[in-house]
């Protein structure tokens, strides 16, 4: 068995990383451990590790933006075009396949199904009743989420809303709190309670449009939860409940108690960007687009997505890939032209006077010179010897 003494510095000898070498040297450990290994042995792995990670980096003029589309791109011709399940979860949907894609590389702020998935501490996450209790503060509430049926009374001007009891126990409210929290939001009305029925009236008699105004306000009002959120569902999920919601809060949630903040997660990158930081956005970002191509039976090498999200969050905020993004702030102008709107950013470079310095390829395929990468980045001239002259 090796000391750990020789396995140190075996491994600071490997020309790698300092974070590979970290990760090397405790795996070798924990090997060494269990194993027993021999110095030769020992060798034979850190060899091993150096060619892998040899392999892996890319070769001088590696063309690793065309790369990289092809092989997102081209995976993504046999994506669908639907909107599933989301995770065998019925009730709620979630956008997958190409328009997911598309979602995240224009990097929209308001995703189109925003979904969040609750872990739960320690304390609430073995027991259903505690899991329900906390999916309870989180799910917002509305009336118009407890009611039967509302009615437009014309004849006594009132607005009456019939409540469900049962969606009223499931809420974990009763008519008191209604009526109060009601009562302390709206000043123009007022509002009263008889059995499971709730009569709101405005104080000063109007026209109807009026009526028909407030009844829309107290339709929507929130009576508890989460802003933005809807409905939630638990589910469990080994041996412990996950609550999944429809709609995202993600600075809200984290607050909740009984959430486990470190686990919890949102498919909305602006709001992990705004929430943890731009790292969190772009590791958001490779997640999200690996998830959806995996959903789909697709599988594409990670540092091509790596590359797309590097892209998109290079100066510190997210930026779409497209003209309002990574391809409009092109250093290049006649790549910025080749893209969209080509006359409009060959006048602006012209009114500026701007210089093409011609370094990328789609500009060195405008004007047809050999493109600078892989042989293309070799500038070989060959001196050729003078000729005497002639007498």
């Amino acid at each position: 068995m090796v000391s750990a003494k020789t396995i140190k510095s075996l491994v600071d000898k490997a020309e790698l990383p300092d974070d590979l070498k970290g990760k090397l040297y405790s795996k070798l450990l924990e090997y060494n451990r269990k194993y027993k290994l021999k110095k030769s042995e020992v060798e034979a792995i850190i060899e091993e590790t150096l060619s892998e990670y040899q392999r892996a980096l890319v070769e001088p003029g590696e063309p690793i933006g065309t790369v990289a589309a092809q092989s997102i791109g081209e995976p993504s011709t046999q994506m669908t075009l639907n909107t599933f399940h989301y995770a065998g979860v019925a009730e709620i949907n979630v956008t997958l396949g190409l328009p997911r894609i598309i979602e995240i590389v224009d990097a929209r702020k308001n995703p189109s199904t925003p979904i969040m998935t609750v872990y739960l501490d320690e304390e609430h996450r073995g027991d259903m009743d505690k899991a329900l209790e906390v999916a309870r503060r989180i799910e917002g509430t509305t009336i118009e989420n407890l009611a039967r049926e509302t009615t437009i009374d014309i004849l006594n001007f009132e607005f009456i809303v019939d409540i469900d009891p049962e969606r009223l126990e499931k809420a974990g409210l009763d008519m008191d709190r209604v009526l109060k929290k009601l009562s302390g939001s709206f000043k123009s009305a007022e509002f009263e309670v008889d059995g499971y029925t709730l009569i709101a009236r405005p104080k000063k008699a109007g026209k109807l449009s009026d009526l028909r105004r407030l009844s829309e306000k107290v339709k929507k009002h929130r009576l508890k939860g989460l802003s933005g959120v809807g409905k939630t569902i638990i589910r469990k999920e080994g041996d412990e409940y996950v609550i999944y919601t429809e709609g995202s809060n993600f600075k809200q949630v984290l607050k909740v108690p009984g959430v486990d903040p470190t686990r919890t997660r949102t498919n909305n990158i602006w709001e992990i960007a705004e929430v943890l930081g731009i790292e969190a956005a772009r590791n958001a970002i490779i997640e999200e687009i690996v998830n959806t191509m995996r959903e789909q039976g697709l599988e594409v090498d990670v540092r091509h997505i790596m590359l797309v999200a590097d892209m998109m969050t290079l100066d510190g905020v997210i930026r779409p890939i497209g003209r309002h993004g990574v391809v409009g702030e092109k250093a290049s102008v006649l790549a910025r032209a080749a893209f969209e709107i080509t006359t409009q950013h060959l006048f602006e470079a012209a009114e500026r006077g701007e210089v093409d310095p011609l370094n990328g390829v789609v500009e060195n395929v405008l004007v047809g010179q050999p493109v600078p990468v892989g042989t293309g980045m070799v500038k070989l001239a060959m001196a050729l010897p003078l000729r005497p002259k002639r007498e």
